[in-house]
């Protein structure tokens, strides 16, 4: 049955687009209907597929961004240079089609019966997994503390910024906005790059012994598991997920 369950998620299927969302100038989310959907855990992705006239074909992964209950959503950052995400982020229709197959991932999940504290940091587009495990907690009425620590270039960059300003106050998740290339007149945030001294101020003491997921670019992750270590920070208590240099 298991293997079963699992070949499953790894056919190829063709979900339709349901509705899409403008996130930011450059990122959109979009909501799919596969005909079959075992249900995802906050973390995994999917991967999905293009085929032109010609037979070429190009794939990649991308974090599902919806919690468990609430469908299947992903969030898409267009990269000029990739060979999938312009065509999602710009030319995709609600009715159209998209052949993905998932959820994949088992490593980098969290579930709300968890009762460690959770510290989430993200850095760009890395928010989106993260995002789902933040809405799992709402959706569940979880009451697990949680902080989340953001890091975008400028405020119009902030993916999901008015549902984060909502959902901080109403939950009581701490957010934490660090804006590393320009900042807003009265901004009352960060305003730097993740660093020692911010994690210091943000995140759960070690001794709390948290849950950790760190997503966002290969040299955003490191550093920021470096620092956590140097808090004291158990590395196996550390999750990352990294996004390569390669186009979308």
């Amino acid at each position: 049955m298991e293997r079963t369950a699992v070949l499953g998620r790894l056919t190829w299927q063709v979900a339709q687009v349901t509705d899409i969302r403008q996130e930011t100038p450059r990122v959109r989310t979009i909501a799919l209907e596969p005909p079959h959907w075992p249900g995802h855990r906050p973390g995994q992705h999917v991967d999905v597929r293009l085929t032109a006239e010609d037979g070429y074909q190009a794939q990649r992964s991308y974090s599902i961004a919806s919690a468990p209950e609430e469908g299947l959503e992903l969030t898409v950052e267009r990269l000029d240079d990739g060979e999938v995400s312009p065509y999602l982020a710009d030319e995709l229709r609600p009715g159209d089609g998209v052949e993905l197959r998932g959820p994949i991932g088992g490593y980098f999940v969290w579930e709300a019966e968890d009762p460690r504290p959770v510290f989430l940091v993200a850095g760009g587009s890395g928010v989106v997994p993260l995002m789902a495990m933040i809405r799992h907690r709402r959706t569940t009425g979880s009451t697990t503390p949680m902080r989340l620590l953001y890091s975008s270039r400028t405020l119009e960059d902030v993916i999901y910024r008015a549902e984060l300003e909502v959902i901080g106050p109403e939950t009581g998740i701490g957010i934490f906005h660090t804006l590393t290339r320009a900042q807003p007149e009265g901004w009352d945030g960060y305003a730097r790059r993740i660093d020692a001294d911010m994690l210091h101020e943000v995140a759960w003491p070690s001794a709390d012994a948290p849950g950790v997921f760190v997503c966002g670019a290969t040299s955003f992750v490191e550093a920021v598991a470096e620092g956590l270590v140097g808090l004291g920070y158990d590395p196996r208590a550390i999750k990352t997920e990294r996004y390569g240099g390669t186009g979308g």
